[in-house]
């Protein structure tokens, strides 16, 4: 790179990242000196709100904190109280839980898929520009989200901050007739989500890689959602391997009571998110790291589709870590969602009663599970009348900030490597690498704004 005089390049907002948020980075003649993801949003103050509050109203507080995944902050916030309590909800309820949460994965990976991330890969510059080009694409794509709207509708009452969910299970739970209209429909989407994962394989992907850690829970015979404990998979630097490596690495597992044990936050100067390291490493989260750690737990159909798409087969220790593929990832979870919500359809009984009864308690509750875009940790304290003390809620998005990071300053680095990038050609290269991660900042639609520091 030659010379320049320093020079500031600002780029005031982007569409289809949910969140407001900027980027600095700051190069010194062919070295990137500095990448750095802000967070600028005022905090929201969540966890100060519950202080104060009953313990059976974190669930309902809690789901605003994302119109997105409403029900991913409604399930973490449920099993931490409940944790608290001493309850645990299984049988048909849990089976509920898990369907609702089905609904959740199907909506909003969908929504990242078609309308965030496909027009990245097809040269649009949004969703509507991408449907007068790919008009019968998207128009699957909006066919899949509405399908997963419908479970969401069904189960908890609205498609968007969902009402029907309390401590224990549910307000009303339907007759096995009532899920009886979602099969057909289900059938559909399944047939749209096999044509997705199959649609965006054609896509074309740059070679890339990523030497961090990846965290998501795992419960052995399933694929983890709404349950299961954190483990952690190593990075390939551990063992001599390059970042792009498809092996399979050793893994160590943790309860969700010690999640703080290993996940600690620490707040940096320039974000409002908390940065968190995972044993002192960065580490990532959402569907990279699910695939790797619960891949080969996949329905027969999911499996075989993953294996048509140039994933590998993870019961053979097939791992993908490329951000970009992370959208074929995406698709195969979509479509094992699907038929996850099939089967629990297919054998499900109405419970004797909607919810248990979760008489409060002193004590502190953990909770977890796997929002679209990563593992989700809630933890509450609660006063023997049940009134939350304390609160921590720590979102897959913040816990990713650190590997985002590293992932700008290398693509940058390798394509400052290669030539003389303008800084147009690297904001677009920041903003489809920022948006491979489906970062969530705090769903509004407006995400980055792009310093570049050049001397």
């Amino acid at each position: 790179m030659t010379h320049r005089e320093s020079r500031v390049l600002r780029i005031r907002s982007l569409a289809r990242v949910e969140g407001e948020g900027a980027l600095h980075l700051r190069l010194r003649d062919d070295q990137v000196d500095q990448a750095r993801l802000q967070i600028y949003e005022p905090p929201r103050f969540f966890e100060a709100f519950l202080r104060g509050r009953s313990y059976t109203e974190p669930p309902d507080i809690t789901s605003r904190v994302c119109g997105i995944c409403p029900v991913a902050y409604q399930m973490s916030a449920c099993r931490a109280v409940e944790d608290a309590c001493g309850v645990i909800v299984d049988g048909q309820l849990a089976a509920l839980r898990r369907l609702l949460y089905c609904g959740e994965w199907i909506e909003s990976q969908t929504l990242h898929i078609y309308l965030l991330h496909a027009p990245d890969f097809l040269g649009a510059d949004s969703a509507i520009d991408l449907a007068r080009t790919w008009r019968t694409d998207v128009e699957r794509g909006l066919r899949l989200k509405q399908a997963g709207n419908a479970v969401m509708e069904l189960l908890g009452g609205r498609a968007i901050h969902p009402v029907n969910i309390r401590l224990g299970g549910f307000y009303r739970t339907p007759a096995a007739s009532e899920l009886r209209p979602l099969v057909e429909r289900l059938r559909r989407a399944r047939d749209d989500a096999e044509q997705t994962v199959q649609w965006v394989a054609g896509f074309d992907f740059p070679d890339a890689g990523c030497d961090y850690e990846l965290l998501a829970l795992a419960e052995p015979g399933t694929y983890a959602i709404e349950s299961g404990n954190p483990t952690a998979m190593s990075a390939p630097s551990t063992a001599g391997l390059p970042a792009d490596s498809d092996r399979a690495l050793p893994t160590r597992t943790f309860g969700v009571r010690e999640f703080g044990d290993h996940v600690v936050e620490t707040q940096l100067p320039h974000s409002t998110a908390l940065n968190s390291l995972l044993d002192g490493h960065r580490h990532l989260t959402g569907s990279l790291a699910r695939y790797a750690i619960s891949g080969q737990w996949l329905s027969p159909i999911a499996l075989q589709a993953a294996q048509d798409a140039g994933l590998g087969d993870p019961r053979q220790g097939a791992v993908c870590r490329n951000p970009f593929r992370s959208i074929i990832v995406r698709a195969v979870e979509v479509l094992y969602a699907v038929d996850e919500a099939l089967r629990i359809i297919d054998t499900y009984e109405p419970p004797p009663r909607p919810y248990l009864d979760v008489p409060p308690r002193a004590a502190t509750g953990h909770g977890a599970t796997e929002a679209p875009r990563g593992l989700l940790y809630h933890r509450y304290t609660l006063g023997a009348h049940g009134t939350v003390t304390d609160a921590n809620l720590v979102p897959p998005t913040a816990q990713n900030q650190g590997a985002i990071e590293e992932d700008l300053r290398r693509l940058v680095q390798e394509h400052l490597g290669s030539g003389e990038p303008t800084d147009a050609e690297l904001t677009n290269l920041c903003e489809k690498a920022i948006r491979n991660h489906d970062p969530c900042i705090s769903c509004s639609t407006h995400f980055l704004k792009l310093t570049i520091e050049r001397s």
